[in-house]
């Protein structure tokens, strides 16, 4: 990859020398340079907002109404956590965060959740089917709120920022619906073939 990318730069730069461009690869260079700084300075803000709501979301009781909410659905796609009590606690704020579109915030509750069903993973080498379902669900995870990409709309002066968010459900709850599917299937056909 850094083969390809060092092979498109000089490229680039050979065919601008080439037609007399030069001053449009510098003006390029410089303004990409200001763009990239305001994006990653609203993602930041964006990160650290959300993530202080999910903070005060955790030490409140809302969380409690939050987890009652998606019980029903934990219990279907983790069922061997049912007693894991930390494991489903986790995996909770994981998903809530995901549906407020924060993974940043998502990330740590997920690798809290897998330390947890490592605990009571008998076989420490191996993924057990609740690991890889939480994987796959925090791949594709639904955004209600995708407020990371509504941030970066709006920092590259989006006229509507929040205008994607209908296609954001359609792609993210299709896309979770089958890697659920598929997920549920391969285990299905893991336990039918190896007995486990």
């Amino acid at each position: 990859m850094n083969f390809l990318w060092a092979f498109l730069i000089i490229i680039s730069y050979i065919f601008a020398l080439c037609t007399g461009n030069m001053d449009k690869i510098n003006n390029s260079i410089y303004s990409s340079i200001n763009d990239l700084v305001k994006i990653v300075v609203t993602i930041i803000g964006n990160m650290c907002f959300w993530s202080g709501i999910i903070n005060i979301i955790k030490n409140t009781k809302l969380i409690n109404i939050l987890k009652k909410a998606i019980k029903p659905i934990i219990n279907i796609l983790f069922p061997n956590e049912k007693n894991n009590k930390k494991a489903v606690d986790y995996i909770s704020i994981n998903i809530i965060s995901n549906l407020l579109g924060i993974g940043n915030a998502a990330t740590p509750a997920g690798l809290s959740a897998i330390k947890e069903m490592q605990l009571e993973n008998k076989e420490k080498n191996k993924l057990t089917d609740s690991m890889a379902m939480l994987i796959v669900l925090n791949t594709t995870s639904i955004q209600l709120i995708p407020t990371t990409v509504i941030a970066i709309r709006s920092s590259l002066n989006s006229k509507n920022p929040a205008q994607i968010i209908f296609y954001i459900w359609i792609s993210t709850i299709s896309g979770t619906l089958m890697g659920i599917i598929s997920t549920k299937l391969l285990l299905k056909i893991k336990k039918n073939k190896f007995g486990r």
